[in-house]
């Protein structure tokens, strides 16, 4: 894992995560130029044996300028149409840029409800390596075309961060308009300074992200952290870099003082955790008091079903949920029975299930392998 900045010569797998604002613009569409510089630092990556796959954005954005529809708001639809339209210039950019250094280029779309599914998400990894053995470079985007809202990622900047996950990076760049995290955004305080290295994405590192993005990405810095902090927790060092700047790929893996560096914990979570906490979607919640939450927080416990309270939401048995103690939301967990079996055991010992349903799979709820820790969220007063 990447700790101190002389250890990103070590790497040998890295995400390069793209924003629209660099690579579009609405009189020209398409930044070639932006394009070509990116695939020959690329090469030059690949030429010392690192593997790079890029997560771009811009399909959206390149639509907008083909069908004329840059200064409106657009529907979920005409989104995806725009999609449609762009994604296939997009990828020729990418084709032709890179065949001028000898490599080829594979598309891979996502969607936030693949990684939902523990099979579509193997699917991808397995993809992801087959790929990188092959010599080539995956283009990885969300798959605009067929998305709707509730299974979005909402930027690439998450995108990035679980796809970092997925291929089992050592980092992620993202590349942007500026030139890493500022303790003030420079915009206002030209004195304000750039944070080399950051240890620990807290409250207080994020309270220094400002809200910057522009007319054609969606991601300001509170999304690029927020990332950060995902791939940090699954053992991704990650970057924030200045796009516009030339060979900063390079120079960043080569330990120069350029943008802002996130290091990892020693804390990683296994690719299950992260699977957990990050990508699925809670179907429901479960109240429990404070001696389960203790001995679940403390102690590395089981849920059993005498710690539940009350039990929220529709959910089938393997489904993830939330639960919530006296002090508020602190995990979450994949239960080993459905809501209607959850509920006529709250409250219930363990000894007692198979009386109650008149079978017993497990003597737990949720068992402990299946819960991740979260950072609590108290509860509103």
């Amino acid at each position: 894992m990447i700790q101190v900045r002389t250890d990103l010569g070590r790497t040998r797998r890295l995400i390069v995560k793209i924003g629209s604002s660099l690579l579009t613009d609405s009189a020209v569409g398409i930044r070639m130029s932006v394009v070509e510089r990116i695939a020959a630092e690329v090469a030059t990556l690949r030429a010392k044996g690192i593997e790079v796959c890029i997560v771009s954005s811009g399909a959206v954005a390149l639509g907008r300028v083909q069908m004329g529809w840059l200064n409106r708001k657009l529907s979920v639809h005409e989104k995806q149409a725009c999609a449609a339209m762009g994604q296939p210039a997009l990828m020729n950019a990418y084709k032709q840029a890179f065949s001028e250094h000898g490599l080829n280029v594979a598309q891979l779309l996502l969607t936030k409800d693949d990684l939902r599914h523990r099979r579509r998400y193997l699917n991808a990894s397995n993809t992801s390596e087959t790929l990188f053995a092959a010599g080539i470079i995956p283009i990885v985007n969300e798959n605009d075309t067929v998305v709707v809202e509730e299974i979005k990622f909402g930027d690439n900047d998450m995108l990035g961060a679980l796809v970092s996950l997925v291929v089992d990076a050592d980092i992620m760049l993202m590349m942007t308009d500026v030139e890493g995290l500022f303790d003030e955004d420079p915009a206002d305080n030209p004195a304000a300074k750039r944070l080399s290295v950051v240890e620990t994405v807290t409250h207080d590192v994020m309270n220094m992200a400002g809200d910057a993005g522009s007319s054609f990405g969606t991601g300001g810095m509170v999304s690029k952290l927020k990332a950060a902090r995902i791939a940090i927790r699954g053992g991704v060092a990650t970057g924030i870099v200045n796009g516009h700047r030339d060979n900063v790929l390079v120079d960043f893996l080569n330990g120069l003082d350029v943008g802002t560096l996130f290091l990892c914990g020693e804390d990683r979570q296994s690719k299950r955790q992260h699977w957990i906490m990050d990508v699925l979607q809670p179907a429901g919640k479960i109240h429990v008091d404070a001696g389960a939450a203790k001995a679940i927080v403390e102690g590395g416990g089981s849920l059993l079903p005498i710690g539940m309270l009350q039990v929220e939401g529709m959910f089938d048995k393997g489904e993830c949920v939330e639960l919530e103690g006296p002090e508020g939301v602190f995990s979450r967990g994949l239960c080993n029975y459905n809501v209607d079996e959850m509920r006529k055991l709250v409250g219930v010992s363990s000894e007692k299930i198979e009386a109650v349903l008149g079978y017993v799979d497990f003597t737990s709820v949720i068992h402990r392998d299946n819960l991740v820790l979260l950072e609590l969220e108290h509860k509103a007063h």
